[in-house]
């Protein structure tokens, strides 16, 4: 099967699935991504890397899409999103650079069990308190700058770590995803600087690669990612996602199972 025709498809499902549940892609790119580099001549030592640094350059344009077709369904907290895009941004941009100072191992294994964790919580469905709000200021700060810095480390749009974060809180579901779908995107934008930063001096990176971002998987995966990002805006508000969250959640953890088991 054609490397491209695999980019497509894999942009063409990130699509959908950031619309949809929020994740901006990323959960189902890295490692995807992970997989093709791993089957490829890539040193291993730069597979994670690389996976994460494209991932996070594909959201780019995912959100772009999605944002637009949220925006025009009023479900965004735009006040919200005013207050955590500074503290996201800051931790991403931080985080996106120090990653390149992770070994490859680890970042892998960090993924795994991220992986493991977010599939358990969307599949039991873990609910809030009916009492429970969002905090203040300082505090929303201190974890919209935590939240970007674990996402851009692993590569993610923030909507795994944000999406369970809002509904713990009590935002409503919907409104909750197309927010999420928002931050998403300055946290890619400067989670991939970051990337590209700390790996523009790193020697041994495969040919049409710009730092940690390869931009051939870029280019294809992010033509289809945009196509299908509003069809999964559509269907997050026509479809019952209770059934769909159970199906993504076995899948991340046959994904999280296929990471580990490559590693030993």
């Amino acid at each position: 099967m054609s490397i491209i025709f695999i980019y497509l498809l894999a942009g063409a499902f990130a699509g959908v699935l950031s619309g949809m549940l929020g994740v901006g892609g990323g959960i189902i790119l890295v490692p995807i991504l992970i997989i093709i580099f791993s089957s490829s001549s890539m040193p291993a030592g730069l597979v994670a890397h690389m996976a994460i640094g494209t991932s996070l350059s594909t959201i780019i344009f995912t959100s772009m899409s999605a944002i637009y077709a949220q925006h025009r369904r009023r479900a965004i907290d735009w006040v919200l999103t005013r207050k955590l895009a500074p503290a996201i941004i800051l931790g991403s941009l931080i985080s996106g650079y120090l990653a390149g100072l992770i070994p490859g191992l680890v970042l892998k294994v960090m993924f795994g069990l991220f992986l493991s964790v977010a599939a358990l919580q969307l599949f039991f469905e873990w609910r809030p308190a009916p009492y429970r709000t969002l905090p203040g200021q300082v505090t929303l700060v201190s974890i919209g700058t935590g939240i970007g810095a674990l996402s851009a480390l692993l590569g993610i749009g923030g909507g795994t770590i944000l999406v369970p974060f809002f509904h713990w809180c009590n935002v409503d579901l919907r409104k909750a995803i197309a927010t999420s779908t928002t931050l998403g995107f300055g946290l890619a934008v400067f989670g991939t600087i970051g990337f590209i930063m700390s790996g523009l001096e790193r020697s041994g990176l495969p040919s049409g690669s710009y730092g940690y971002v390869s931009v051939p998987a870029l280019i294809g995966i992010s033509s289809t990612a945009m196509l299908f990002a509003p069809y999964g805006v559509y269907l997050s508000h026509r479809v019952p996602l209770r059934r769909l969250k159970r199906i993504f959640s076995l899948l991340l953890l046959c994904l999280a199972v296929n990471i580990v088991v490559g590693l030993i």
